[in-house]
């Protein structure tokens, strides 16, 4: 039968059919995984544009990058002593943990209705030296960093933290940027989002220390990458200032 197939349909076609199948049965569902910040487990979802299999906990709605933080806050206990928060783009699923962090919690954007706060990351309007704790996960590659970065260091206090993520490729020397790409379309092709200006390479390190942070880097080994569902090799950037 098989065979008949084969001549009937052609073999390039039923081995492309074969692959959408594949493809299809694993965007429902992956092997199971452990959720570090809601304490499920069992199969993640895909998620992205291209799917990433096994990304988002079928629970909570947490991403790869929202467990890695989860999992970094924990282990290096950032939290401790910590008296006021302040998130940028808030993510529902981190919100409820943070909330009970034992500190005061605001949250931030740039949009009505989405926050407690509507702040512009880029010329923020607080207080110098008054934050205690900020979080920006993937938030950087969206606006002009520079700015944003010199606006975060002023509302830190002395012995304040700055936790960032961000996409990066570290097998890239410099960041890829042009400013010439301005559709959406065109920004989602370059940069892989339609909001993006960007894509980090190493020198993110650079230009954070420029604005005057000091870095201390979290990533999970290959054992927390498949209990966890975490994107390999990804990165918690956790600044202070120099």
């Amino acid at each position: 039968m098989k065979s008949i197939v084969r001549r009937v349909i052609g073999t390039d076609n039923l081995d492309q059919l074969g692959y959408r199948l594949r493809v299809l049965k694993q965007l429902g569902a992956s092997n199971p995984r452990e959720c570090p910040i809601c304490g499920y487990i069992g199969p993640f979802r895909a998620f992205g544009e291209p799917p990433r299999y096994g990304a988002q906990c079928t629970n909570c709605g947490s991403l790869e990058r929202h467990r890695l933080f989860f999992l970094g806050i924990t282990r290096l206990s950032l939290l401790s002593g910590v008296e006021n928060i302040l998130h940028f783009a808030p993510e529902p699923c981190l919100t409820g943990v943070l909330q009970h962090a034992g500190a005061s919690y605001r949250t931030a954007d740039l949009l009505p209705d989405r926050a407690t706060l509507m702040l512009n990351i880029e010329k923020i309007d607080l207080p110098d030296k008054s934050v205690d704790f900020v979080i920006a996960n993937h938030i950087l590659e969206h606006v002009n960093d520079k700015e944003a970065l010199l606006e975060l260091r002023r509302i830190l206090t002395d012995q304040g933290r700055l936790v960032v993520m961000i996409p990066i490729i570290e097998g890239w020397t410099e960041t890829y940027e042009n400013p010439a790409i301005k559709s959406g379309r065109d920004r989602e092709i370059h940069f892989g989002q339609n909001d993006h200006v960007r894509y980090y390479g190493r020198d993110f390190r650079d230009r954070v220390t420029a604005a005057g942070f000091s870095i201390q880097e979290f990533t999970a080994d290959g054992a927390d990458a498949v209990k966890y569902g975490l994107a390999r090799g990804e990165r918690l950037f956790v600044t202070t200032k120099a």
